[in-house]
């Protein structure tokens, strides 16, 4: 079977690409079991700065090709069940393992972002959108709900009421209107290129910072107070007294731009 999901890295970057594009990318049950089997290996790298995910051709992801998953019912079921150590099942692990990543991870979207591929996109950190590409919670045209934790996503991004009517109506909006409800973070006419320029930008910042920050706003954004202080306090002592940041304030003490070491292993969890 020939892979649909590529990575290529280069300078700390990597480039995680959709690759069936004669069929807009949509999602076939291999490609599920990649995108998580792609997760993991960068998961590994301490080398890694950040992580891009776009689609090739025409499209972002058209959603879950459901002519090729459902001629394997036993497939599907057997993906369905969840993984006690994670949580999510394999259709939902295809998306969020990304949020597990501990490098910013940037979504460039073009063409359609639809059901599925809508879901992998609100994984990541940072969507940046085409103007006129096409964003839908596409399943209530299928009789489904979404369930590749992208309810979850959307109660981070937008309000109960607009993820309620996006889920219910399979509403199409332009990225121009994905922006201004929340569903992506720009508009950029070339969003791979704006991606890559964000990610040039994110390696300048130490990489144990952009991980504590992604853990910490991950971790704590519907938390109380208390708990998100506390938090707040265990990241912060673990970069005060770490290799990179001690690396920050030397570069900044002679006028120059830091040179960082590989992020350090994960010591909150």
């Amino acid at each position: 079977m020939p892979r649909h999901v590529t990575t290529t890295i280069e300078e700390g970057v990597a480039h995680l690409r959709l690759a069936r594009p004669d069929k807009l990318n949509a999602l076939t049950l291999e490609m599920l079991d990649d995108l998580v089997a792609a997760a993991r290996g960068l998961s590994s790298d301490r080398r890694l700065r950040a992580v891009i995910v776009s689609g090739e051709g025409a499209a972002f992801c058209a959603g879950l090709d459901f002519g090729s998953a459902m001629k394997d019912q036993k497939g599907i079921l057997r993906r369905f069940v969840p993984r006690p150590w994670t949580g999510t099942n394999v259709f939902q692990e295809a998306a969020w393992a990304l949020r597990r990543l501990e490098v910013p991870v940037i979504a460039a979207v073009h063409g359609h972002c639809l059901g599925g591929g809508l879901q992998i996109a609100l994984a990541a950190d940072f969507r940046i959108t085409h103007p006129d590409a096409t964003w839908s919670v596409l399943e209530a045209r299928w009789g489904i709900i979404p369930d590749m934790s992208g309810v979850h996503a959307l109660s981070q991004l937008v309000g109960i009421d607009v993820a309620k009517k996006l889920t219910m109506t399979a509403e199409k909006v332009p990225g121009t209107r994905a922006r201004e409800i929340g569903l992506a973070t720009e508009v950029a006419e070339d969003p791979l290129a704006a991606a890559h320029l964000l990610a040039d930008e994110l390696a300048t910042r130490s990489p144990d910072a952009l991980a504590s920050a992604k853990r910490l706003f991950d971790g704590t954004w519907h938390a109380g107070p208390r708990r998100t202080f506390a938090r707040e306090r265990i990241e912060q002592l673990g970069l005060l007294f770490g290799p990179n940041a001690r690396q920050a304030r030397v570069a900044n003490a002679e006028r120059r731009a830091p040179e960082y070491l590989p992020r350090s292993r994960r010591l909150v969890r």
